[in-house]
């Protein structure tokens, strides 16, 4: 298994939720992570429990994506892994429930955010003829639920993005990843007026830490090695509604 010790790596959306779990599993394996977050305060206080740097940024603007690259490359010389987890629930209901802004916000979030962050770590990693970038979908993105319109929209977006980003930089030695998760242990839960809300279930969905765990394990595979996505079900949720 390859070494992550001393690696650069910015997990985005790393105040909270899978971020959070993606980035303490990356600090602990020994890489030095940046994190970012729109909420300052919450993204300092996950920072200083973690062993990350803060990194104030909206995903959606390109000019917050342009500091972050500048300062994480002006202090490490170099970017090895870019992890792409931000993303929001923004408005789930059926597709005529729906605001213009709504649908704007999400794809905002779930897809463009993402997006603009290959793009640049595309550019970087290319001349470096290594790296890694991992981007956080849905399971959403390749399974039909009412409600989810928009939202899964979005993240089939995002897996065919990543597809076709990996095509684009294998010849460069670029390993990219698409991993795809369902029910977690999440604030997204709560903010997207979700079941289940029973704490037992809750207990047996997937955990931050279960899927920052799982992520090193990407990271750690052989450089000639790459896993082209991979979709994580908890063993409880009901597979009638897949």
């Amino acid at each position: 298994m390859s070494s992550l010790k001393n690696l650069t790596v910015v997990v985005t959306g790393g105040s909270r939720g899978y971020g959070a779990g993606i980035a303490e599993a990356f600090v602990k394996a020994g890489a030095r992570v940046w994190i970012t977050g729109r909420n300052e305060t919450k993204l300092n206080e996950s920072a200083q429990r973690i062993g990350a740097s803060p990194f104030v940024a909206d995903v959606a603007d390109g000019t917050g994506w342009d500091r972050l690259i500048a300062d994480v490359v002006s202090r490490t010389g170099r970017l090895d892994i870019l992890i792409n987890n931000a993303g929001e629930g923004v408005k789930i209901g059926s597709a005529s429930q729906q605001t213009d802004e709504a649908i704007a916000q999400s794809i905002a979030s779930n897809l463009t955010g993402a997006m603009l962050g290959c793009r640049r770590a595309a550019a970087i990693m290319q001349k470096q003829g290594s790296g890694m970038i991992i981007n956080i979908g849905s399971a959403c993105s390749t399974h039909a639920w009412p409600g989810w319109s928009v939202y899964s929209a979005a993240k089939a977006g995002l897996l065919m993005f990543t597809r076709c980003l990996l095509a684009e930089l294998r010849p460069h030695g670029v390993r990219v990843t698409s991993v795809l998760p369902s029910w977690g242990q999440t604030e997204f839960t709560d903010a997207a007026n979700l079941e289940p809300r029973d704490p037992e279930v809750l207990s047996k969905c997937i955990s931050p830490a279960d899927i920052g765990n799982l992520l090193v394990q990407i990271a750690q595979l052989p450089p000639h090695l790459v896993t082209e996505e991979i979709k994580l079900w908890p063993m409880i949720q009901p597979m009638m509604q897949l």
